[in-house]
């Protein structure tokens, strides 16, 4: 079983007006509202792939239940402990330039927090919790941190898609997987990337690290994913890029969801690229149908010419 950690969701609203002029009434052009955050994101995914999850984290006031009954309507499992404050609504401009206004998030009070940890006394051997997004205020910077000795302690699987010095934090702990992008595995390392050498080369350096398998995206470039036995490349499918938002949070629901069920990294780094890319391919994220259809257009190949 996948659980997906969404500590501080959404209602993303998105508007489209055709140019965005302050001081004055503008008129939207099209309006529509969607439940966000990158762990539902991930559930959302893995429901395409009909891969069983549930979705934990905090929901509270009534758009806490709109997010709900939305993901009801997609008939996605979900568990999520119950606050008191409003779930918070992120606003997405599109107009003549993006803009977004995104909202902190509400308070979690201590009882909510107790609560949510004594859901992970459920947890089995072969589980695999996927954490991701940002934390509302009140909770503290190492939340998604100190959640790894309970996961661990049932013998499950840990994910935590961050970046940074959180990120280096977690390695010791061996995440399933790791997903930087080479921008961001540049900066783990202060170094400049200019080939697929040196990122590879770095991209090791995680799983020295003790990251168990590192993807690493590279846009229009491709992606690599490197592991302790080998290093694949993939090219980019074709097509054109519509939305970018949750084509991260795809990618890894589509490499954990077919590793859990597959235990093969290949296999499941060919979902992840699918899942990805037909997202980004999408107005929202990508249904079962694009998902498909990507898929025959996925191209990898083992990669030799690797820096020890």
């Amino acid at each position: 079983m996948i659980y997906t950690v969404t500590v501080n969701p959404s209602i993303d609203y998105i508007v489209q007006l055709p140019q965005l002029t302050l001081g004055t009434v503008n008129r939207m052009s099209y309006d529509t509202k969607l439940p966000g955050g990158k762990g539902i994101n991930v559930s959302r995914i893995l429901n395409q792939l009909a891969v069983p999850n549930a979705a934990w984290g905090f929901l509270g006031g009534f758009t806490g239940n709109f997010i709900q009954q939305q993901l009801a309507a997609e008939k996605i499992t979900t568990d999520f402990t119950e606050i008191p404050a409003d779930t918070r609504i992120n606003v997405k401009i599109k107009a003549n330039e993006e803009t977004e206004i995104n909202g902190q998030g509400p308070t979690i009070t201590t009882a909510a927090i107790a609560n949510f940890k004594a859901k992970f006394t459920q947890l089995q051997a072969g589980d695999i919790v996927v954490m991701s997004g940002s934390l509302p205020p009140t909770l503290a910077a190492s939340f998604y941190r100190d959640l790894i000795p309970l996961i661990q302690a049932r013998g499950a699987e840990f994910v935590i898609d961050t970046t940074g010095q959180a990120l280096l934090d977690t390695l010791s702990a061996q995440p399933l997987v790791v997903k930087p992008n080479h921008h961001e595995l540049a900066a783990l390392f202060n170094v400049e990337l200019n080939n697929d050498a040196a990122i590879v080369k770095y991209g090791r350096k995680l799983l020295a690290l003790g990251a168990k398998h590192v993807l690493v995206s590279m846009a229009g470039a491709g992606a690599f994913l490197i592991t302790e036995q080998q290093v694949y490349k993939s090219t980019a499918p074709q097509g054109t890029v519509i939305n970018s938002v949750g084509a991260g949070d795809s990618m890894i629901a589509g490499f954990v969801g077919t590793f859990s069920q597959t235990h093969d990294p290949l296999k499941s780094f060919e979902t992840g690229l699918a899942c990805g890319s037909a997202t980004a391919f999408s107005e929202d994220l990508a249904d079962q149908a694009k998902i498909a259809t990507v898929r025959q257009t996925i191209q990898i190949s083992p990669y030799t010419d690797q820096l020890n």
